[in-house]
């Protein structure tokens, strides 16, 4: 089994589609007002938004998208106006996270795990 994509609800797609944009994903498929998929710089999955009425209540999904070049790429973004929740942070589970928002409060962390996003210290060991 491979993860294919992660869908997030949206109030406007003609809002969200821009910012996904600029944070580097590239439109694939666009049916609006109900629903837009994108592909991911790297790999092969894709990240879609889709026309709600109501936005989940409480934490919802969280959505990570790694990223090799964490704090330049950040700062890249900071530069096209995005503004981030936390600045690139060195995690106690051995990551480095940024976090911010999309348009309708869905909360995106662009990470850098390395070798501990897939082998951390702590794996549990199959047979």
């Amino acid at each position: 089994m491979n993860l294919n994509q992660i869908t997030v609800p949206s109030l406007d797609l003609t809002i969200s589609i821009p910012f996904y944009e600029k944070l580097g994903l590239k439109l694939m498929v666009i049916s609006l007002p109900h629903y837009a998929r994108f592909e991911c710089p790297d790999g092969n999955s894709t990240f879609s938004i889709h026309l709600t009425e109501n936005l989940p209540k409480g934490e919802g999904v969280l959505v990570y998208f790694e990223c090799k070049n964490l704090d330049e790429y950040v700062n890249e973004l900071m530069k096209k106006g995005i503004e981030f929740d936390l600045k690139p942070t060195d995690q106690k589970w051995l990551w480095r996270e940024a976090r911010l928002k999309d348009m309708d409060g869905n909360q995106l962390i662009l990470f850098y795990g390395g070798e501990n996003r897939l082998n951390p210290p702590w794996r549990i060991e199959t047979k």
